[in-house]
């Protein structure tokens, strides 16, 4: 007899990952592709498919797939559709009706963030806790927040655009059109904008002179840091001073237990999490002080949101018995 298997699909604006997670919570197989968000969704759409046709293939004599959860940035869980992500050319993408069409399975779509806030409350940091949240910093940011042991959704399925709240008036431009956005600062893109503003300001000696703005990236930044380079370790300090600000004032509308980084950025691990962790604690109302932990993700290889998309067709499935057999 075979067993059973579900599609989680993990869309993020550099790279997407598809992975084969089996009922136990184990990723059966994994693979990453560049997303290549300035193309259309079509050629997307055709580059994923025929993956999932070949990982199928590979693994249809011993398990067969009983739905497809997908997780990407501004993905509407209720609605079951993209709804034009900043850093994407895509606009408005049908994507739950698209692959039931093409797969005629139990389709699910939510925001990345909260994805990666399932995998972590089913299978990583998270697991036994009832409020939490979940901050995933890559090429854009997010949050998934865990209230009483529930996911917010909020009334249209938007909850928790965290990147987008406003952490510097007039600050730097967004691809969402707003200026000042805490992605603008926090993200991937965002601690390569800082070292170009550190290097204006410093005539200090760095191997990132070399680097012109469109081939710096956060991998040569964290590793430039870890030769202590100062401009990369300074632009570490940076994003943590503005990300711990801004989970200390997000702490105080709910009270978290703990807060998981997750994501590219997050896994300069202690260069970030550790100036994050010191401003934030400065940044804390006093009645919340030395009660939040401020953690990594600790799922294997960073697949919380491939996880946490896989719990989300699952959970679906479990809720309207449509899973095919």
């Amino acid at each position: 007899m075979k067993k059973s298997a579900t599609f989680g699909i993990d869309i993020g604006g550099t790279n997407t990952t598809l992975g084969l997670v089996d009922g136990e919570g184990n990723c059966l197989f994994e693979e990453s592709f560049p997303t290549q968000a300035h193309e259309s969704f079509s050629k997307f759409y055709s580059r994923l498919s025929e993956k999932m046709a070949a990982i199928l293939e590979r693994f249809g004599n011993e398990y067969h797939l009983q739905g497809i959860g997908a997780a990407a940035p501004t993905g509407n869980y209720a609605r079951g559709i993209i709804e034009a992500p900043s850093n994407f050319k895509w606009g408005k993408v049908d994507f739950v009706n698209i692959l039931r069409q093409h797969f005629d399975l139990p389709v699910a779509i939510t925001n990345d963030a909260k994805a990666a806030a399932l995998g972590e409350m089913e299978f990583g940091a998270a697991k036994g806790m009832l409020n939490f949240m979940v901050v995933t910093l890559g090429t854009g940011v997010g949050s998934g927040i865990v209230v009483n042991g529930s996911l917010i959704y909020g009334h249209d399925g938007l909850a928790g655009e965290f990147g987008h709240t406003t952490i510097k008036p007039g600050g730097r431009q967004c691809g969402c059109g707003r200026c000042g956005c805490l992605e603008t600062y926090v993200s991937s893109r965002g601690i390569c904008r800082t070292v170009f503003e550190l290097l204006a300001r410093s005539n200090c000696s760095s191997e990132l002179r070399q680097i012109c703005f469109n081939d710096l990236t956060a991998e040569k930044i964290y590793q430039l840091a870890l030769r202590n380079d100062g401009i990369a370790i300074s632009a570490f300090e940076y994003t943590g001073k503005i990300l711990g600000r801004a989970l200390a004032d997000a702490s105080a509308y709910f009270s978290p237990e703990a807060i998981i980084i997750f994501g590219g950025l997050a896994k300069a691990g202690e260069l970030l999490i550790e100036p994050t962790r010191r401003h934030f604690e400065e940044n804390l109302l006093d009645i919340y002080k030395g009660k939040i932990r401020l953690i990594a993700s600790k799922v294997a290889n960073g697949s919380a949101a491939v996880l946490g998309a896989s719990a989300l067709i699952r959970k679906e499935i479990e809720k309207t018995g449509n899973g095919k057999n």
